[in-house]
């Protein structure tokens, strides 16, 4: 129960999030937005005010904001017709540009939104591993050169290790090049050269690839570093940007084969990490958030039919032919990525199931 209510409170505020986008830019264009809706399915509860209504709707996978001339047909399936008072007011008679503008709003939106999260978490302080040593593996230079459990790394080459983070990324970019280490041991400074051993591993992707190590590994503490408002927003946007990067190379390396299809997760698995996150802290929940919120975002990028993608793909069309895709293409094509998308909700919705039994 506690991860359910924790995966809709996200899951809410990130469709939120992405419909608004959408519907604060059309109505930056003088789009009349005929309706706002939190889930899709049957109406639970609304009002309107203006030209909007404003729906929370049965099925909580989504979301969606209809405009006027947004389609051809009504709710009740029958043609529209706009007057010429309406016209202006359409999304179908602006520029290609002002609805390609539309649409990018929503998945911008949520990229945005995860840096202005992610910012917050960096603001109010993240848990960060102590460069302090936890075990020396006793056949790597480490242990040749003396190093013991319970040293703290303090530089290496003259320039100060903050955390181990920093501390594993220099050793591995030191290319094999000898180390010059300052570590404190009781208190006491002392110095130690090392270089460091050339090692075949894998990488997140399961990839082969060569890297450097010394043989520690960290003790486990932790202190909480905290940023000023400047830095946690340039953490927040670099944080953004490598999430958005290993999203974008997930779904490339799974195209490729490299990472395997069964780790794809659905519904489930997002209310299982949900709770979790919950359980550790608002602030482990916003950067859970934050993550999804990207994921969001670059997913609803795809040039797929039925996804924002695939309407910027159409609108690109258009711009390149000279005209419009014909409705009747357009909704072939819907069809299609209908059915991609479905087929894709039972996939991970099988491999949640999987996981769940196989445990």
């Amino acid at each position: 129960m506690y991860s359910t209510v924790s995966a809709i409170v996200v899951l809410g505020v990130l469709i939120f999030v992405h419909e608004l986008g959408h519907f604060l830019v059309a109505k930056f264009c003088g789009v009349r937005v005929l309706k706002f809706s939190l889930g899709f399915g049957p109406k639970i509860c609304g009002f309107r005010k203006g030209d909007t209504e404003y729906l929370l709707s049965a099925i909580p996978l989504g979301g969606y904001v209809k405009m006027l001339g947004e389609g051809k047909h009504d709710d009740e399936g029958d043609t529209v017709a706009l007057s010429e008072d309406d016209k202006p007011f359409s999304y179908e008679y602006k520029s290609p540009w002002q609805r390609m503008a539309i649409i990018v709003a929503g998945p911008a939106t949520n990229i945005v939104f995860a840096a202005f999260i992610f910012s917050i978490v960096y603001l109010f302080g993240v848990p960060s591993l102590s460069p302090v040593i936890g075990e020396v593996n006793h056949e790597m230079p480490a242990f040749a050169a003396g190093l013991l459990s319970g040293d703290k790394i303090i530089a290496i080459n003259g320039e100060k290790i903050e955390d181990w983070e920093q501390l594993s990324t220099t050793v591995r970019a030191s290319g094999g090049s000898e180390l010059d280490i300052d570590y404190e041991r009781e208190s006491t400074l002392l110095n130690v050269k090392i270089v460091p051993k050339r090692i075949e591993s894998k990488n997140m992707f399961g990839e082969p690839t060569v890297s450097y190590i010394i043989g520690i590994t960290a003790s486990g503490a932790t202190e909480i570093k905290h940023y000023q408002p400047g830095e946690a927003l340039i953490q927040g946007l670099s944080e953004t940007w490598k999430i958005s990067y290993l999203t974008v190379m997930g779904f490339i390396k799974m195209i490729e084969r490299v990472v395997p299809a069964k780790d794809l997760g659905g519904p489930i698995m997002i209310a299982q990490m949900a709770g979790q996150h919950a359980k550790a802290g608002i602030l482990s929940l916003l950067y859970f958030m934050g993550i999804i919120s990207v994921n969001l975002g670059i997913l609803n990028l795809f040039p797929i039919p039925v996804l924002d993608g695939g309407h910027l793909l159409f609108i690109s069309l258009e711009i390149i032919l000279g005209r419009p895709v014909s409705e009747r293409k357009m909704e072939l094509a819907q069809q299609v990525g209908l059915c991609l998308l479905v087929s894709l909700m039972v996939f991970v919705f099988y491999n949640d199931l999987v996981r769940i039994f196989s445990k």
